[in-house]
Order: structure tokens, then C-alpha cells, then sequence
């Protein structure tokens, strides 16, 4: 069981790790070791997700989700296969924890009248003094 927050939690058989074989460099040591680690996690029919966070997190996958609905993410930041996968889960379960936060509700609302009219006389006082500091001192200086 893979905790995600305090009343979240998704199970280990829901997701598949593989290993591939990471680019990048290393010299001979890339050509020969898969360390780099592929998640596969089935968001559209996952029993631990809701309808609500189901679509959220969809929505925040974009590019790494697959038509079937289907998050794929690789992880080859690190040199092992084990540091690799940790980074692949956590990745996943920073994503879902982002799709479970309800956003909260704004209501827009609009400056009074009043507020409207006290920065209009804001405005027009520096507008005064910004022309008074402009004026040429008179010949009698």
C-alpha cells in the first residue's frame, strides 16, 4: 500500500514498474544495464480513485497519460535501478496528491464605490505634487 495523503492510499498491485535501458552518458556501463524505471499506473480504472480526482488527475497528467488512460512515467535521473523506481513513485504520488487538493471556492468580487473613489483621489494628489516638482523655477530664483 502506496500512501498518498492522510486518507488516500493506492495499492502495489496497481502499478507495474519495468526497467529499459536509460541514455544519456555513462559509457559502456548505459549500453549494458537497464536502470532506468518505467511506471505504468491505470488512472481511468483504479479502485482507489474517485470520479472527481479520477478526471483532476487526468487533467494534470497531460502528456504522460495514453489514450487508454494509462499514466506512463520514466525515471532516470539516478544511476540504479532502485533510486529510479523511488523517483517513479513519488513522482506518481506527488501527482495524485495535486489531483486529490480540492482547490478552494473563490466568489470574484468588486471594489466599492468608496475604494473606487479614494484611489481616483490618490491618483490626482501624486498627480499634483509630480507637476509641482516639474515646474521650472522663475526668474526671480
Amino acid at each position: 500500500m502506496i500512501p498518498v495523503t492522510g486518507s488516500l492510499s493506492i495499492e502495489d498491485d496497481e502499478i507495474s514498474i519495468s526497467f529499459i535501458r536509460a541514455g544519456g552518458p555513462g559509457g559502456q556501463n548505459v549500453n549494458k544495464v537497464s536502470s532506468a524505471a518505467q511506471l505504468r499506473f491505470d488512472a481511468r480504472h483504479s479502485p482507489s480513485l474517485n470520479a472527481r480526482i479520477r478526471e483532476r488527475l487526468e487533467r494534470i497528467a497531460g502528456s504522460k497519460l495514453t489514450k487508454d488512460g494509462i499514466i506512463v512515467i520514466t525515471a532516470n535521473r539516478f544511476r540504479t535501478q532502485e533510486a529510479n523506481r523511488e523517483d517513479a513513485v513519488e513522482r506518481l504520488v506527488e501527482m495524485i496528491a495535486e489531483a486529490a487538493h480540492q482547490p478552494k471556492f473563490r466568489v470574484p468580487t468588486k471594489p466599492s464605490r468608496a475604494a473606487k473613489k479614494k484611489r481616483v483621489e490618490e491618483k490626482v494628489k501624486r498627480g499634483t505634487v509630480k507637476k509641482l516638482r516639474s515646474r521650472r523655477p522663475s526668474s526671480e530664483d
